[in-house]
Parts: structure tokens; C-alpha cells; sequence
């Protein structure tokens, strides 16, 4: 649901965000419009926590970069749109510019979406294509009724190519995270 309906940028989110009463609020902008993030359930928390635990921890030992959580990016020439995802791998050369306290001003190599009861399938997909047209390698949309992942890469034109993994398969670092492999049955265990 929108909170706003006039277009609005990234300094009026962080306007926003310094009035007491958002401080502690999370948003995302699209297209100029505003977006108030719901606090998540256990199992959109659970898989979001351990998909940035296995990137944490492949990523640390080898000194790729970093790893964070709903951090807020954009692209450079698009002050209309910020979005966070859920869990982001950014390289040290994607870092290098980026201050400490601010918003990033690049999209991830690497961005995760963990599906929500309220999000629909087109918008998980708007958000993939606007990583990937910005910069990112892979998208992985995490379908936690469907036990698996949706992973995104550009397509020729405007489409996205998605292809689905389910419990019995594995993600892939693919040319963002070269040698990384999650398999998916450690994000979704047999049923007990």
C-alpha cells in the first residue's frame, strides 16, 4: 500500500526518516512513490537471516566484500527509485565509492527478496528488473510457499529470465558471487 502520492526522491525519504516519529520506519521508493516496509514473520526473517548467514560467512573468509540487510540503494541516475533488499552482496569495487552513512548509490551484485503474504508476483519481479537494470548479476526471489527461489537474470530486451529452483536444488553465486552454493534444502528442511 502507498503512503504518499505526490513523487518524492531520495531526499524526501530521508527527510522523512528524520522526523521522530519515522525514525525507527523502514521505506523503499518506486517510480516516486513511497513505501512503508511491515514488520516480517518468523519464516520471511528465518531464510532472509540465514541466506545473509551463508553469504556472510563465504564472503568474509574470502574477503569479497560485504554483506548487508535492507540497506537502501539506487542508481546513480535515478533519484525516483530506492529499494532494500532483504539481503545484498556488494564487491569491494561496488564499495569503494560508498560512504558510511548514506543511502548507497549502486545497486548490489547480488540482491535477495524474500516474498511477503502482501507482495504480489509482478511487483518481486519489477524490483528484480530494476537490480538488474541497474547493475546487479542475479536476483534470487525467494518463494517460501513454494519452497524455493525464483533466480532472475537479464534477458535480450526489457524481460527478465527466471528460472525456478525448488528444495532438491541449489542456488548459485553465478559471475556475482563465482563458487558460491546454497543448497536449497538448508533453507527448507524436510517437513518433520
Amino acid at each position: 500500500m502507498a503512503t504518499q502520492e505526490r513523487l518524492l526522491d531520495i531526499d524526501a525519504v530521508t527527510e522523512l526518516m528524520r522526523q521522530p516519529e519515522y525514525a525507527y520506519k523502514r521505506f523503499y521508493l518506486m517510480d516516486g512513490v513511497i513505501y512503508e516496509m511491515s514488520p516480517v514473520k518468523r519464516i520471511h526473517s528465518r531464510l532472509a537471516n540465514r541466506i545473509s548467514m551463508f553469504l556472510g560467512m563465504y564472503v568474509e573468509e574470502r574477503d569479497l566484500g560485504e554483506v548487508h540487510g535492507e540497506i537502501g540503494c539506487y542508481a546513480p541516475g535515478d533519484r525516483n527509485t530506492m529499494l532494500a533488499p532483504d539481503v545484498a552482496f556488494f564487491s569491494h569495487a561496488r564499495l569503494s565509492q560508498q560512504p558510511e552513512d548514506e543511502f548507497f548509490s549502486v545497486m548490489p551484485d547480488l540482491a535477495v527478496e524474500v516474498a511477503s503474504p502482501s507482495n504480489t508476483v509482478s511487483q518481486l519481479r519489477r524490483k528484480a528488473s530494476i537490480y538488474l537494470d541497474n547493475g546487479s548479476r542475479v536476483v534470487w526471489i525467494v518463494l517460501p510457499s513454494q519452497r524455493g527461489v525464483d533466480v532472475c537474470r537479464s534477458a535480450s530486451g526489457a524481460r527478465l529470465d527466471i528460472e525456478f529452483v525448488g528444495a532438491d536444488g541449489a542456488l548459485s553465486g553465478e559471475d556475482a558471487l563465482p563458487g558460491f552454493e546454497l543448497a536449497l534444502s538448508r533453507l527448507f528442511p524436510a517437513p518433520k
